[in-house]
């Protein structure tokens, strides 16, 4: 393991935790008071754009990988063994923006892990290919963003919000951040390596 800053272990622990635990609070709280498919009342924030539902899904966005719960489970836990492998093994907590975007998907791919382990205890009420009483092992979403004649998009929850958002800013990074952080340290090495051979 390579040497990394102790604040380096509290900043990707607490960005991971805290984002998995908003998830798991939102949707506990969202399907206590919704209930769980096939019909749940639907409560509208912004009129026929933005609205609280709930909804279950047993494959990946837009619905793929229907059926395959046991191998979302299996790429999860290969995702966070590489992440941490990433970060603490082979040194790339080093860089703080990094630490804090892989934190932050950490944390939306523990949130749906929870889900797809069927721990939320969930029965399925009603389904044409389930029995009543069977446990769910489904990803709990809840929230509806549409346009009307625009776009209708799939309900999702925090932990996909948290997916997204650090994968945007792990790509601002490798886009922006870090080249420019490089070509800074280039400069600085060119300077410094002027300013020694005029002292020669």
């Amino acid at each position: 393991m390579m040497a990394v800053a102790a604040r380096r272990y509290l900043l990707f622990g607490t960005l991971a935790a805290c984002g998995c635990l908003l998830d798991l609070f939102t949707k506990a709280w969202i399907f206590a008071r919704l209930g769980i498919p096939p019909k749940p009342p639907q409560w509208w924030l912004v009129l026929n754009v933005l609205s609280l539902t709930t909804s279950l899904n047993e494959s990946a966005l837009f619905g793929i990988g229907q059926g395959r719960g046991t191998w979302f489970i299996g790429l999860s836990v290969v995702a966070v063994a590489g992440i941490l492998g990433w970060l603490f093994f082979a040194g790339a907590a080093r860089d703080r923006m990094l630490t804090a975007a892989l934190g932050i998907i950490t944390g939306g791919i523990l949130g749906n892990l929870y889900d797809r382990l069927g721990l939320p205890g969930l029965k399925w009420r009603a389904a044409a290919h389930h029995a009543d009483g069977d446990p769910v092992f489904a990803v709990r979403d809840w929230i509806h963003l549409r346009i009307p004649g625009v776009i209708d998009w799939p309900v999702f929850n925090i932990a996909d919000s948290l997916l997204v958002c650090g994968a945007l800013l792990l790509l601002w990074h490798t886009l922006w951040a870090d080249p420019r952080r490089k070509n800074r340290q280039r400069a600085t090495d060119h300077t410094a390596a002027a300013v020694r051979v005029n002292h020669v």
